[in-house]
């Protein structure tokens, strides 16, 4: 039996074999769901516009779906010999069919499996990520309300600049994940398109239906041009590795400010015990491995997309080898994004906020100097004379900071705007409509 869908009659290297295969076999297993998922779609449509017969037709069905539940559970196995999941499904059907089983690959190559497969995963792994982002994105808010008046320093250069509130340190990464998932709705527009019936590249001659594969599918709308289907392959996983990139720098960002935070110097924040690690001779020690992890993983994370353009970048279109490669780049990236997602859920909530008496420290004393230029300025002084009269006060030692606060616009420490935040987050989580994609599957699986 042959055991690549690409079998001629004479053998291949079985070094140039396994090096051809690489990591497809195991990586593969994760879009066995979405292959079979493709092949049911392919073989309705199939028999919608006469390609297949209804009784072959309904056997291939029943047959992948039996396959699916294994393959959504992780039970699928890709045999010894067997180079892909492709192969491997065409294989188990031709076993229990016969030759109803050899008709599947009709109207499609290879390359439209994998586009259609990897396209199905990404809008899976997509939406996996959203829900993650906007729950970090609510549990930032939600300590940005509850720690609002809770003072720290604000730095520059990491000097200290101005009077700033854990309100407004957690509530800026609540609304920067915000603008992250404006960068995952990008991601997903691009992946939620069909490119099945695309074939090698260049179409087919039977008279393919992509309207309803898209409709089976769930996708939103058929990628049109059968070239430009096959250019997606790269492209796709660029756009999706931009959005990694720019979630992980803000989450990275975010770790390096705890881990800064929680050190004794700052003394801003501080890590319950069982959130820490210790020191083989230093007693003392206790260490916010979690969030610099965190930190080192997100740093990795952000190169991710030049790993897929130096891959990509010189290649002309139709399709290569070559981007057989960048499954190994970026199924690993989600997930390690998702586990750094889960555990800054978990660890954020339990890490103890401790606010600054910040008018009483002498070291943010000058903290207060622009709350003095800005105090003459209402007193009538033009606002660069007030600067310099600051500041000559300043030079001499005799600066007394003000100790009120009177900052009320809209983002500011008494007016953190967190109700406005949230609005933006739900009108983002609404242009997913991540319910038409499920419903659309759902059915294909229960029909």
């Amino acid at each position: 039996m042959a055991t690549k869908l690409w079998q001629k009659d004479y053998p291949l290297d079985q070094r140039i074999a396994d090096f051809t295969v690489g990591r497809d076999r195991e990586l593969d297993l994760e879009l066995a769901p979405f292959d079979i998922l493709g092949s049911i779609a392919h073989v309705t449509m199939l028999e919608e516009v006469g390609l297949i017969d209804g009784a072959a037709a309904r056997r291939c069905k029943e047959k992948l779906r039996e396959l699916y539940p294994l393959a959504r559970n992780g039970e699928f196995v890709i045999e010894d010999g067997v180079e892909d999941v492709h192969s491997q499904v065409e294989l188990l059907l031709t076993r229990a069919l016969g030759d109803d089983g050899k008709k599947i690959h009709s109207g499609r190559s290879r390359n439209d499996q994998v586009l259609v497969d990897l396209r199905l995963y990404f809008r899976h792994r997509i939406r996996g990520i959203v829900e993650q982002t906007a729950e970090l994105s609510r549990t930032l808010t939600e300590l940005s309300e509850e720690h609002q008046d809770k003072l720290i320093p604000g730095y520059t250069h990491l000097q200290i600049a101005m009077v700033s509130s854990f309100g407004l340190w957690f509530g800026a990464y609540g609304e920067a994940l915000v603008d992250d998932l404006r960068l995952w709705k990008a991601a997903y527009d691009t992946v939620d398109q069909n490119p099945l019936g695309s074939a090698a590249g260049y179409g087919s001659s039977f008279p393919l239906d992509r309207d309803r594969t898209t409709e089976l599918l769930g996708f939103r709308e058929p990628v049109v041009n059968v070239v430009a289907a096959q250019m997606g392959r790269g492209k796709t996983e660029l756009t999706v590795a931009f959005a990694i990139a720019g979630l992980a720098q803000t989450v990275g960002k975010m770790a390096m400010d705890v881990c800064l935070y929680s050190s004794q110097n700052f003394g801003f924040l501080q890590l319950p015990d069982d959130l820490t690690t210790g020191s083989s001779i230093m007693p003392h020690k206790k260490n916010p491995d979690v969030f610099e992890l965190l930190r080192g993983r997100c740093n990795l994370l952000q190169t991710l997309p030049a790993q897929m353009a130096q891959l990509t970048g010189n290649l002309p279109s139709g399709y290569h080898r070559d981007f057989q490669l960048l499954k190994e780049a970026i199924f690993p990236a989600l997930d390690q994004l998702e586990d750094g997602l889960a555990i800054a859920l978990y660890a954020l909530p339990r890490t103890r906020v401790r606010a600054q008496s910040l008018p009483t420290d002498p070291r943010y004393t000058y903290l207060y100097s622009v709350e003095a230029v800005n105090q003459l300025v209402l007193e009538g002084l033009p606002f660069r004379d007030a600067y310099v009269s600051v500041g000559k006060d300043i030079e001499a030692g005799t600066f007394v900071p003000p100790t009120g606060l009177k900052h009320t616009h809209l983002g500011s420490l008494g007016n953190l705007g967190n109700g406005r935040i949230s609005e933006k987050l739900q009108m983002v989580m609404t242009g997913f409509d991540f319910g038409r994609a499920k419903a659309a599957l759902d059915k294909l699986e229960a029909r």
